[in-house]
């Protein structure tokens, strides 16, 4: 199984100058790829400004969103920017993307929390027509970097359109936080949807957990802040944190066990000397 790190875009408070620090760091102790995760209506830095900040002091590292909400951007605009992050990275971009839920998150005129479903498929038909140089109708073609890909996507959810969804247009399936036990029934619907769609092979599984080894308490606060519109589930993430390096072990052994490909352990605070203190215990 292979270890990512998160990047702190999403930790209140957080000084951005320390965001490509961070992924050079985590770049040189050997993760696989730094992660971002993604809310509009709290403070913090963009995912895909983190991303691509991450992408300009890197060369080698991958490059995940854990997860982007897609349904908060216009489709076609969306696109080109993970095209042109995707572009500038060498093609190390996996975009793992959700369709958000969280009203005060859509900002957007136009682009409320209803017909979320119906809104994120047409968004995937417009990134597989832009990526791939098809042409697209209506709405104005904003084009994409000269040589774009199609970005590997990873669909989370958790409703059976979801898996659906995954197992047409995805590599694979991406868990957005929950414990082991949560993620677990998750990746079993995710293979069989798989295999349901015809699909060679076996779905790409990513999970997403939280960690903070220099402040355990100061990570579990943040946490707790950063979900506490989420109600109870605020409790749940912020006591699910890994705090020391028995929890950071358990958390990985519990989540090879039920087949995950990679693992993002993402932080609860921004203290960089983290990189190092995970990457003594998990790398």
């Amino acid at each position: 199984m292979k270890i990512g790190i998160g990047l702190p875009n999403q930790v209140r408070d957080v000084n951005p100058t320390i965001i490509p620090a961070w992924a050079q760091r985590a770049e040189r102790a050997g993760f696989s790829t730094v992660g971002t995760i993604g809310r509009i209506a709290y403070p913090g830095v963009m995912d895909t400004v983190a991303l691509a900040a991450a992408a300009g002091a890197t060369s080698t590292i991958g490059l995940t969103t854990n997860i982007l909400l897609a349904t908060v951007w216009p489709g076609r605009l969306l696109a080109k920017e993970l095209a042109g992050i995707d572009g500038v990275s060498g093609g190390r971009l996996t975009v793992g993307i959700g369709l958000g839920g969280r009203p005060d998150d859509f900002v957007v005129d136009g682009l409320g929390p209803q017909g979320l479903g119906k809104r994120i498929d047409a968004d995937l038909e417009h990134y597989r027509e832009l990526w791939t140089g098809q042409p697209v109708g209506g709405g104005g073609n904003p084009g994409v970097p000269a040589g774009a890909r199609e970005v590997p996507l990873l669909v989370g959810g958790t409703a059976p359109v979801s898996f659906a969804r995954m197992a047409k247009w995805g590599v694979g399936y991406i868990a957005g936080g929950g414990s082991p036990s949560d993620v677990a029934g998750f990746f079993e619907q995710a293979r069989a949807a798989w295999k349901d769609a015809g699909r060679p092979g076996e779905p790409r599984l990513v999970a997403l957990s939280y960690f903070a080894l220099g402040r355990p308490d100061e990570g579990r606060a943040k946490l707790h802040d950063y979900y506490s519109v989420m109600g109870d589930y605020a409790d749940h993430v912020a006591a699910g944190m890994s705090g020391d390096a028995d929890a950071v072990r358990a958390t990985i052994a519990a989540f090879a066990e039920i087949g995950t490909d990679e693992l993002i352990l993402s932080p609860g605070t921004a203290d960089i000397d983290d990189v190092e203190r995970l990457a003594e215990i998990a790398l």
